[in-house]
């Protein structure tokens, strides 16, 4: 893969950016604090806004690895606050493999945004990194993020029983994937 790092992603509604200090006060406000977005995530709800400060801090720090993508999701609307995350959480080097995981505020849930912000870091992913394979999963109690995945035409795989964990315990795990080959 060309690994080049996390680079300023634009869409028709959204700008998909690198993390700043100062987004600490959104990220808490518009979706770390929330039990109902973190329900099915792998980290707990922030109880407070220096919680969010500190993980912010610590992605900052991470790009200066071009081998790290996580972006802010900024509706263009909404000036330059961010509403939610996307982000490369596991990649394989051997088979030009990445996992991306991602979460949205509330306020933006149904609206098309998530799988808009999924389809223009995989067209990145594709056609700049030259990734071979992206991959995705969800818990199935979860259904709204699997629909996010087919509106990006990634194909169901299969479901692996009790292989993952989140805030809800041990839980099975929805695959979809697409290959560059594929699209």
């Amino acid at each position: 893969m060309n690994h080049c790092g996390t680079q300023r992603l634009e869409t028709d509604r959204l700008i998909l950016r690198r993390y700043v200090p100062e987004d600490a006060d959104a990220m808490y406000k518009n979706w770390a604090s929330d039990p109902q977005v973190t329900e099915f995530l792998m980290w707990k709800t922030h109880e407070n806004r220096d919680i969010s400060q500190s993980v912010i801090d610590e992605w900052v720090n991470l790009y200066a690895d071009d081998q790290y993508y996580h972006w802010a999701i900024v509706l263009k609307e909404n000036g330059d606050e961010p509403i939610g995350d996307i982000a490369v959480v596991h990649m394989n080097e051997e088979v030009s493999m990445m996992h991306i995981g991602y979460c949205i505020g509330r306020p933006w849930w149904h609206q098309g945004i998530t799988s808009e912000a999924l389809k223009a870091v995989m067209d990145y992913l594709f056609d700049v990194i030259n990734a071979q394979r992206i991959e995705s999963r969800h818990d199935p109690r979860n259904p709204n993020s699997g629909k996010v995945m087919k509106k990006c035409n990634m194909k169901y795989e299969g479901t692996l029983r009790s292989s993952d964990w989140n805030n809800q315990g041990i839980c099975d795990a929805c695959y979809y994937a697409l290959l560059k080959s594929e699209r």
